[in-house]
């Protein structure tokens, strides 16, 4: 899984936090829906659904569509949180672009 997506340390714990309040430990599926600011819209839910394996880390394992899993390489995952609330961010040393949410990009 060298290419796949990473995932940072923050990302995985907050993974791994969400898939145990949903009753699927260690089990997450991301998939990939048009966006409104940028092509694509990342999409977090528990369990693991569908697809492949694209990312795992302090024992969690997330999940996407085999389609999408080669606009998913090379990029990283991360989670944010404050006092306000807190979100999965999509990061890259490709070439894309990211919407100012965060959570949508375009492969340029």
């Amino acid at each position: 899984m060298a290419d796949n997506l990473r995932l940072t340390a923050s990302a995985a714990a907050e993974l791994g936090r969400q898939a145990a309040v949903a009753g699927t430990p260690g089990q997450m599926h991301l998939d990939l829906t048009p966006g409104d600011c940028a092509r694509h819209l990342v999409r977090i839910r528990p369990g693991q659904l569908t697809g492949v394996a694209v990312a795992r880390a302090d024992g969690v394992t997330l999940h996407a569509p085999k389609d999408q899993h080669k606009l998913l390489q090379g990029l990283c995952l991360d989670y944010r949180g404050d006092l306000s609330g807190g979100g999965f961010l999509i990061r890259s040393s490709t070439a894309i672009q990211t919407c100012a949410c965060g959570s949508a990009f375009s492969r340029t």
